[in-house]
């Protein structure tokens, strides 16, 4: 699922966590944002679980990444377009080429989309082009969820990597489901985004501020006391001024 690590192939770590305690938990925040008649495209789909999920409330529900290893594993285990089920399709698309996501568009027309945590697994100059991206998929009348960790995110990371404090995280983190979060963990690298950095990254692409808040952001991995580590997560819903 992360289209835009620079390992294009970790797709499966620490963010493909069961889609009943991510994806059900956002749809009650951003579902009353998005017109339910318009498609959702999930961004960063990965193993293609929480696509499907998706897919039970958005028709047509579409999954894109850049992994060829994601996407043939979400066309297996998941499938697409079977057994008579919403399923979603599935497109090899890198969300940093906004080219390729107007021609996406050209087809879909106005779409809703997901992100969770894609930014903060893209290269800081590759996030400008993600956020042009979000702007061309929605066009006039979608709508975009986007929940991304937050700046305290690193605290969370060392009790779950059992460092001291910040500071001693690794760059990256030894665990193989950390290791999927570079640029927080590293000491030299960004802590986390702040609402007011993500709001200005969309108005730069020409989107507005619909909603906002905080809230944690689950992980597939465990503190040392076994509980699951969360990480303190901003969200937001993006779309052009109505």
């Amino acid at each position: 699922m992360n289209a835009t690590l620079r390992d294009g192939d970790a797709w499966e770590g620490i963010w493909s966590t069961d889609p009943a305690i991510t994806a059900a938990v956002h749809l009650p925040i951003f579902e009353k944002h998005l017109d339910p008649g318009l498609p959702l495209v999930d961004v960063d789909c990965g193993n293609g679980a929480r696509t499907v999920f998706l897919a039970g409330r958005f028709r047509p529900c579409v999954g894109i990444d850049r992994s060829a290893g994601a996407l043939e594993h979400a066309r297996t285990v998941v499938g697409e377009g079977s057994g008579g089920r919403a399923a979603p399709d599935f497109r090899q698309l890198d969300i940093t080429d906004p080219g390729a996501i107007r021609r996406l568009h050209e087809e879909l027309g106005d779409a809703n989309a997901y992100l969770r945590g894609v930014l903060q697994r893209s290269e800081p100059h590759h996030r400008p082009r993600v956020a042009e991206s979000v702007a061309a998929l929605v066009g006039d009348l979608g709508r975009a969820f986007v929940v991304e960790a937050a700046q305290t995110a690193r605290d969370a990371l060392s009790r779950g990597a059992e460092a001291a404090d910040a500071s001693q995280l690794p760059g990256p983190l030894d665990s193989p489901g950390l290791s999927d979060l570079p640029h927080l963990a590293h000491p030299s690298g960004p802590s986390g985004e702040s609402l007011a950095d993500l709001t200005a990254l969309f108005d730069a692409a020409g989107l507005r501020v619909c909603a906002s808040g905080s809230l944690p952001l689950s992980t597939t991995e465990f503190e040392p006391d076994g509980s699951r580590l969360e990480l303190p997560a901003n969200w937001l819903v993006v779309g052009r001024p109505r």
